[in-house]
Formats: structure tokens, C-alpha cells, sequence
């Protein structure tokens, strides 16, 4: 009976080995298989990547500061498979730290000596505009709404309800100047100077982008920048974009005028990780993004987009 016992168990721990066993050979092929997936795009179209492919940066919906989308552009940028980009824009603006750092990224890729082209879709508005600057060629299509040259600081005052329902919020701050604006009180004269001394600092900054992505005179774009929007037939006649187009005419330009091989493929550019691609969105940059645009303590919102 114990003999019997005996060779039961090793026979259920051989068993028991050989699926072990299974299991690991199935954990490295699927961690080669996730290597594959991550090394692939600069393998394909040629052998160690020569031919190589464009990417494709599709950028949509409010603008926000993006650190792994930064980020991947600074990886395209150091990668010789890529060779080239094409900016797809449909948005209507955003945040001025989103505008501002996506605008960097993206002329820190064309002076890596790559070709940027962009493509304006629906809506390339404020935000949506500025990011399009860095571009050596801008398409749009003739009902493409774009422009917006302008600076929002938003607030309100809900001091009057307040009163109405019997409530009074008390501040203490270092400085008349601090809790502005205050949405329990009326902005005072010295507080709305300050707001706007900060919003024509920050047009000053969007004009100088556009004049210097344009190459035209910052008197002609501060004409141009009183918030309106235009047509993509407007903004080509005003230059501030350089065709009508959309990516098949993109794609004909880098082979044209920046030499790309015909053919190359084209890659999507996405940054997020499996969990966020699953869901369509990152709930952490989600809660963060509200929190950090209307909750903060210091924060006013300040935003290059349409105005609603």
C-alpha cells in the first residue's frame, strides 16, 4: 500500500513538472513575442531597417500637457528607421503647457534633420494651430476651421448665489493679489490688470511662434491673431497654412520635396501602454488633468483653443 502511495506522488510530481515546464516555455515565447512587437517598426520595409517607415502622429481633442507623447517624439527623433512624420491634427486647442511642449517636441524633431509635415483635418484651432508650426509644410482642408490666434484666462463669480443662499466664503492670503482671481468676489481693478498683463505676455508668445513658423512679420500675424477662426481657403490666402490637402497629398510631398522613398509605410505613433489602449484613455491622467486645470490652488485656466 505505501509502495503503491509512493509511486502515485512521483508520478503526480512528474506530471506536475512537465506543465511547469509547458508554462515557462509559453512565458518566453510570449516575453519574445512582446520584444518583437516592440522592436518590429524598426524593422520593417528593410533589412536592419534601412528602408525604413513615417510615422504618423494623430493628434485629437483638447491638447494637454503629454509627457510619454514628448517623449516618443524624442524616441522617433533618435531612431534611424523613422524617417520622417506626419502631424495629423484635429483639435480645437488646449492648455498652454500642452501647446507649448508639444510645439517643442515636435521642432526639436524637424531640426534632428527629419522631415514634418502636417496635416489639418475637421478643426486645427489656437492649440491646435500652434502645434502645426514647426511643420515645413502645412496642408489643411478648404473647410478645415483653423486660426483662433488667442489666449483665454477664464474664471467666474458666483459671490451674488452665494449671498442669495446665506453662505460667505473668508480668505486670508500674503498678498492682495494672491487669491486672484476668486470665484466667491468680484475681480478687483489691480487683480484684473495682473490677469492681463499675464494674457498679452502670453499672445506676445503665440504670435512670435507663428510669425517664426510662418516666416512672417509678427506685424502681420498680430493682425491676424485677434481670436478669429478661418476657413482653410481664408488661411491659405492669409498663409498661414501652405496647400490644400490632406495625407495623400503629405505623403506626395516627403517624396517630392524632402526625397523619401515612394512606398514607405506609415506607423502610427502611439505612446500609451496596453491597459490605456485597451480602454481608449488613462484614468490616472484623467483624474490628474482635472485636477491640476480646475482644482488647483494657485491655478487659473489658461487656454489656447476656440472659444466655445
Amino acid at each position: 500500500m505505501s509502495a503503491s502511495l509512493e509511486h502515485d506522488l512521483l508520478v503526480d510530481r512528474r506530471r506536475l513538472k512537465r506543465r511547469l515546464a509547458l508554462w515557462r516555455v509559453l512565458a518566453v515565447l510570449a516575453v519574445l513575442a512582446a520584444l518583437f512587437a516592440a522592436f518590429a517598426p524598426g524593422l520593417e520595409g528593410g533589412v536592419g531597417g534601412l528602408r525604413g517607415h513615417v510615422l504618423r502622429l494623430s493628434v485629437e481633442g483638447t491638447i494637454t500637457d503629454d509627457r510619454k507623447m514628448t517623449e516618443a517624439i524624442a524616441r522617433a527623433a533618435k531612431d534611424p528607421a523613422v524617417r520622417g512624420m506626419i502631424l495629423s491634427i484635429d483639435s480645437p486647442g488646449g492648455t498652454v503647457a500642452g501647446g507649448e511642449g508639444l510645439h517643442a517636441a515636435l521642432l526639436r524633431f524637424r531640426d534632428s534633420g527629419k522631415p514634418l509635415v502636417a496635416v489639418m483635418r475637421g478643426t486645427a484651432a489656437s492649440a491646435g494651430y500652434m502645434i502645426a508650426m514647426p511643420a515645413q509644410r502645412v496642408f489643411a482642408r478648404e473647410s478645415t476651421l483653423t486660426g483662433s490666434i488667442g489666449v483665454i484666462l477664464q474664471s467666474f463669480d458666483v459671490g451674488e448665489l452665494m449671498r442669495t443662499l446665506g453662505i460667505r466664503a473668508e480668505m486670508l492670503t500674503s498678498g492682495p493679489l494672491k487669491g486672484e482671481p476668486n470665484p466667491f468676489r468680484p475681480l478687483s481693478p489691480e487683480g484684473r490688470a495682473a490677469l492681463e498683463a499675464v494674457l498679452r505676455d502670453m499672445h506676445a508668445q503665440f504670435v512670435a511662434l507663428v510669425a517664426a513658423g510662418r516666416a512672417l512679420p509678427a506685424e502681420e500675424v498680430a493682425r491676424l491673431a485677434d481670436g478669429r477662426v478661418y476657413t482653410g481657403r481664408q488661411a491659405l490666402a492669409l498663409k498661414l497654412v501652405d496647400s490644400i490637402g490632406g495625407e495623400p497629398e503629405a505623403r506626395a510631398w516627403l517624396e517630392a520635396e524632402a526625397k523619401l522613398p515612394a512606398g514607405l509605410p506609415v506607423r502610427d505613433l502611439d505612446p500609451r501602454g496596453p491597459a490605456e489602449r485597451a480602454l481608449g484613455f488613462s484614468l490616472r491622467a484623467l483624474v490628474r488633468g482635472i485636477a491640476s486645470e480646475w482644482g488647483a490652488i494657485d491655478g487659473v485656466r489658461a487656454v489656447w483653443q476656440l472659444p466655445r
